[in-house]
């Protein structure tokens, strides 16, 4: 196989990140405005979030940014909070947010470790509400690593909690594969030595992602086969990495 273990992202990855934080972020922003539309559109506008249409923007910063980074974006617009404070509220929401599945996670993630693949997660969430949420789709005991950015290792695009799922394992990170759909995510393990896997369901095109990836699929669903094979949906020919 191309790999030994699996290192996941979260948000757009194994969740759709419009179905799961489009209107959810619509209402955030409500909830803070407080009925003032000027305010609102101007905390739609620091986080890259089209109110009307309920959507992330491609290019906003909140995609793949920790939240203490999205909560220091909208703190000079909120002068009667604190960092802290804005930061534990926003991640209150999170934690308590259900997502919405690319598919069905339980057997994929099933059939991934029945192949003797050892699996992780890395989010630039906080460790706190990646657990809460696979917690519920009863899948947290499925992963032999959970890190989110305030887990001690740093936060994507750095290399930290990468490096730390190959150390925990006592894997070459080159028999690892990080698997995301932001550039973040793709920095992030090639910057450890990682293989890297892009997926086409966060905001991110394909043609941002795939000169950082060795494979771009449209889902977590067809990443069994390029394990196991090298190949991409389409191809005939093993992946090869794109400089």
């Amino acid at each position: 196989m191309r790999a030994e273990a699996i290192l996941f992202d979260k948000d757009g990855t194994f969740f759709d990140f419009q179905k799961t934080y489009g209107s959810w972020a619509g209402g955030v922003i409500r909830d803070y405005a407080a009925g003032d539309p000027v305010l609102a559109a101007e905390l739609a506008e620091v986080f890259g979030y089209d109110l009307a249409a309920g959507l992330f923007l491609s290019d906003s910063p909140v995609i793949a940014g920790t939240v203490r980074e999205a909560a220091e974006l909208a703190l000079p617009l909120l002068p009667g909070h604190s960092l802290a404070a804005l930061a534990a509220d926003l991640d209150r929401r999170a934690t308590a947010l259900r997502p919405v599945e690319v598919l069905p996670l339980s057997p994929f993630l099933d059939e991934l470790r029945a192949g003797g693949l050892a699996l992780g997660v890395a989010t630039n969430d906080s460790e706190r509400a990646a657990r809460a949420q696979l917690a519920g789709f009863g899948i947290e005991e499925r992963f032999d690593y959970i890190a989110g950015y305030d887990s001690g290792f740093g936060a994507k695009p750095g290399p930290g909690m990468c490096l730390a799922f190959a150390e925990r394992l006592g894997l070459a990170p080159g028999r690892i594969a990080m698997v995301g759909d932001s550039l973040h995510d793709l920095h992030a393990g090639r910057a450890a030595g990682m293989q890297c896997v892009a997926v086409l369901t966060g905001p991110a095109r394909a043609e941002e992602l795939a000169p950082f990836a060795d494979a771009v699929l449209p889902d977590i669903g067809q990443l069994t086969r390029w394990v196991r094979t090298g190949v991409s949906p389409g191809q005939d020919s093993p992946v090869t990495r794109i400089e």
